[in-house]
């Protein structure tokens, strides 16, 4: 978008009901994973929208990324709780699962119901590549925003060798990073001080609803009463449901044992799905025997292939793994598996909201703290070098699907160059380069399966 061409006014106020049907819009384009989901909001709310400042934006950014949890859900989640108070943030958060929840239980049962899917899997064969520009994009983007210093380009690289050759855990690479930021923000203000993209919002893209200057709204401003009060609401929503279920099925019954370990899987790993599909797959194929390891694989390709976060994958666990141990008789396999799904989008979504409504508040109140912000700068360079790392192993299982030894896909190379231009040289949107992907892919299953 043209920067010239954005008008100087601020934005009118923004009701709820507008607001409502944003995140519910949201909640069905928000392909590509958390860079991409990042990205759309970006473009939408930052950029075309103004509601939230690029400083603002990337504020909250920050904190959703040291987060355990999806951080894209809990960016918009943090939005729209700073626009509207709990409600706000409540739809903001919901929209953004709830769609995606119905369209996995649906996918789910037909994955099970049907077996292969050629309609699906053509699909599947034109998105993935576009998931890979996206990343891409993604990476260059928020670098070109974040890395404004030599020193922040070091943090960034440091972290893609970390990840990539080093095999170092998400959570260390944040500490490590956050570390180097409070330092940095002590013996060299200047270079995190000018590394946020300051200005951007009033430069960019003109005044934004909720800008820079503006004062942190009464709803916002932290306190110990709210902190605790949210703490006691989220453990009081847990407590509820899971003893409900222990009470009906046993603590070791399939349903009570999917919310406690989906429990576990939310609040003990940090950095987003990418980080927490390895713990989820050691419970859910190794421990619990839910589902196989290639039924994991194939759950994971609808996650990433779908609208919402991509941890909604444990929407397919809950399924799958409650349809095997068939619940409720094998009469009534979908409503076992829909019952499995629901579990473990509850247990793993709820802690996302209650971190954001305790932590959000004292966040807002370090907005322009040098003190606080040098930390989440450094994490922010920091996760420039991660996104780099997640589309080269995007890349790599797309263009070698079969592995070292297997052939090279030209074909999906074609397609996901295709996307990096259309996305970088002549500014598309994601939604209609993922569906163009997505037709390729089907049409070139199809010839395939003719010819």
């Amino acid at each position: 978008m043209e920067s010239g061409r954005v008008p100087l006014a601020r934005p009118a106020p923004v009701s709820l009901a507008e607001a409502f049907r944003f995140w519910l819009k949201l909640g069905f384009i928000s392909f590509g994973g958390p860079t991409g989901q990042i990205a759309i909001m970006h473009q939408e709310l930052v950029e075309r929208r103004r509601w939230i400042s690029e400083n603002r934006f990337l504020h909250a950014l920050n904190y959703c990324m040291v987060l355990p949890g999806p951080e894209a859900q809990q960016l918009a989640t943090y939005i729209g709780w700073l626009m509207h108070r709990t409600w706000g943030g409540i739809v903001a958060g919901g929209l953004f699962v709830l769609p995606s929840v119905f369209i996995l239980i649906a996918l789910s049962w037909i994955y099970l119901a049907y077996g292969d899917v050629p309609l699906v899997a053509g699909i599947f064969y034109g998105i993935k590549p576009a998931v890979t520009a996206i990343v891409l994009v993604a990476a260059h983007r928020i670098g070109s925003r974040a890395l404004k210093h030599p020193a922040l380009w070091v943090i960034a690289a440091a972290a893609f060798v970390a990840i990539f050759a080093l095999k170092v855990p998400f959570p260390a690479i944040v500490i490590a990073a956050g570390v180097l930021g409070y330092l940095g923000g002590r013996y060299a203000p200047r270079v995190f001080a000018d590394s946020g993209g300051h200005g951007a919002a009033t430069t960019g893209y003109g005044p934004a609803l909720i800008d820079d200057a503006m004062p942190t709204p009464d709803h916002a401003r932290f306190s110990w009463a709210k902190f605790w009060g949210f703490a006691a609401t989220g453990l009081v929503l847990w407590a509820i449901v899971i003893g409900a279920l222990a009470a009906a099925f046993g603590w070791d019954g399939t349903l009570t044992q999917m919310g406690w370990f989906f429990t576990k899987a939310a609040l003990l790993t940090f950095g987003g799905a990418y980080a927490v599909l390895p713990y989820v797959y050691q419970g859910a194929v190794e421990h619990y025997g839910w589902l196989t390891g290639p039924q994991m694989i194939d759950g994971l390709a609808l996650g990433e292939t779908t609208p919402g976060p991509l941890i909604m994958v444990v929407a397919f666990v809950g399924f799958v793994g409650a349809w095997a141990k068939e619940l409720f008789g094998t009469d009534s396999l979908a409503l076992a598996g829909a019952a499995g799904a629901i579990v473990a989008t509850y247990f793993t979504f709820l802690p996302s909201f209650i971190f954001i409504f305790m932590g959000a508040p004292f966040i807002e109140t370090t907005h322009g703290n040098l003190r606080f912000s040098a930390p989440l700068t450094g994490i922010t360079a920091a996760v420039v070098g991660v996104i780099l790392n997640l589309a080269l192993f995007f890349a790599w299982n797309v263009l070698w699907p079969q592995g070292a030894g297997g052939p090279f896909d030209w074909i999906s190379a074609a397609i996901g160059l295709g996307a990096v231009l259309a996305l970088f040289r002549f500014k598309a949107g994601i939604i209609p380069v993922v569906g163009a992907c997505a037709l390729v892919g089907l049409l070139v299953t199809i010839g395939k399966a003719l010819f």
